[in-house]
């Protein structure tokens, strides 16, 4: 089984370089963007890291807020704020197949 991380660095990765596999993009307060993407995308054990109808929360390890700044920041680019100053990231994952999408909200705190 492929970690959270693991599972999170690859959607993150692939949807900046396909963006075209993004449904939906909406920067929710200063600090959070929510992701609908086609749920086609091939993702290891997706169906423990994005349950169908079911919110999983995450807060990413400081390792790799600290390995990824760079790509997290661009999402944070995404986002209504205007400072990087964050220091945890918390990942908020779901499948919903009756929309063909997978969710993902990102909370910079």
């Amino acid at each position: 089984m492929a970690s959270n991380s693991d599972s999170i660095y690859y959607v993150l990765t692939k949807l900046k370089h396909h963006p075209e596999l993004i449904k939906s993009i909406r920067p929710r307060y200063t600090n959070t963007v929510l992701i609908l993407f086609d749920d086609s995308l091939k993702i290891a054990d997706a169906s423990f890291y994005f349950p169908v109808d079911r919110f999983m929360v995450n807060r990413l390890s400081n390792d790799f807020v600290a390995k990824n700044g760079d790509l997290l920041d661009s999402y944070f680019s995404m986002t209504n704020g205007t400072k990087k100053n964050y220091h945890d990231v918390w990942a908020t994952t779901c499948h919903i197949p009756e929309k063909k999408v997978y969710l993902l909200e990102l909370s910079f705190e």
